[in-house]
């Protein structure tokens, strides 16, 4: 089972790859972008320092940001970051400490010339958006913020990451306990994991079964698992969606992995169970090859039983 897996969106992973151009094109809009924003300039928003050093300012923001999930967000090299942070450390604007929660991680701190810097940064960000729209009729705005919002998810997209998790990592409870809390809302009578077939830790470690965890940006947006058996069908459990990513075809995605890693064990079919009220995840299964069959388990959540047969 699985509450909203992905829609029904066209593949985004095509063998043939993107044509000339279409990658053309997001080179000129690279180009574009960068010249428009003031990227190019040695110092960003007239302030004498790079870009780099006024979006970690940003990022750190006024509560502070682990170097660590500084790292994963942004998606810097560790001893670039390092640099960016002594940098900014050197002129007064950040401190870098130990947690209060865990001393083995460091915390950075604006300072508050740290933060009066970040504030004329964000006032003269605003600026330059104003100079973008400014020329622009109230029509071609809509379009244009339309238009970068379309961008940015797409983006976003492209800069989701799928990798084997430990289904007892903090980023893989926090998953699957979301994932539990979505069926309790969207089960007419609620879900109780208890009452449902029991998948265990160990069984969703290899060499019984695999959990896959989506994250963009370092952080988790997703997951799925397998449970494999030998001389029998794979399992598909586990499939949930961040809200804040569905529509990005993440699902899909997934459900390909699986599949993929599943036949690469040896399994030659994939079965699974959902529930009839997650009409997303039923069009999903069925847009990706997978046919109703008679039910094969007696999971008591379970409305509709699919197979696939994996090449």
């Amino acid at each position: 089972m699985d509450p909203e897996a992905g829609g029904t969106r066209p593949r985004a992973d095509d063998p043939a790859g993107p044509s000339r151009e279409v990658v053309d094109q997001v080179r000129r809009f690279n180009r574009a972008v960068t010249q428009r924003a003031g990227a190019l300039q040695d110092a960003f928003l007239a302030r004498g320092r790079p870009l780099g050093e006024a979006r970690l300012l940003w990022e750190i923001g006024p509560d502070g940001a682990d170097v660590r999930a500084l790292r994963s967000r942004l998606e810097l090299d560790s001893g670039y970051l390092s640099r960016l942070l002594r940098s900014l450390q050197h002129d007064g604007l950040v401190r870098v400490e130990p947690s209060a929660a865990d001393r083995r991680v460091r915390t950075a701190r604006l300072t508050k010339a740290g933060l009066a810097e970040r504030a004329i940064l964000d006032r003269r960000a605003d600026e330059l958006a104003g100079t973008i729209l400014r020329p622009l009729t109230g029509g071609q705005r809509a379009r244009l913020a339309s238009a970068m919002s379309e961008v940015q998810r797409l983006l976003d997209a492209s800069a989701i990451r799928l990798r084997p998790a430990d289904p007892r990592q903090p980023d893989a409870r926090a998953c699957i306990g979301a994932y539990f809390s979505e069926l309790a809302q969207r089960f007419p009578g609620g879900f109780e994991p208890a009452r449902s077939t029991q998948v265990g830790d160990d069984e969703l470690t290899p060499p019984a079964g695999l959990l896959l965890l989506a994250t963009l940006h370092g952080r988790p947006v997703g997951c799925g698992a397998l449970k494999l058996h030998q001389d029998a069908p794979a399992e598909v459990k586990r499939m949930w969606i961040s809200p804040a990513v569905r529509g990005l075809g993440v699902g899909r995605r997934l459900l390909a992995e699986l599949e993929r890693r599943a036949a690469a064990s040896g399994a030659t079919t994939a079965r699974l169970e959902t529930n009839g009220t997650l009409t997303e995840a039923i069009a999903l299964y069925r847009s990706a090859g997978y046919r109703e069959v008679p039910a094969f388990n007696d999971e008591p959540y379970a409305q509709h039983w699919f197979e696939k047969g994996l090449s």
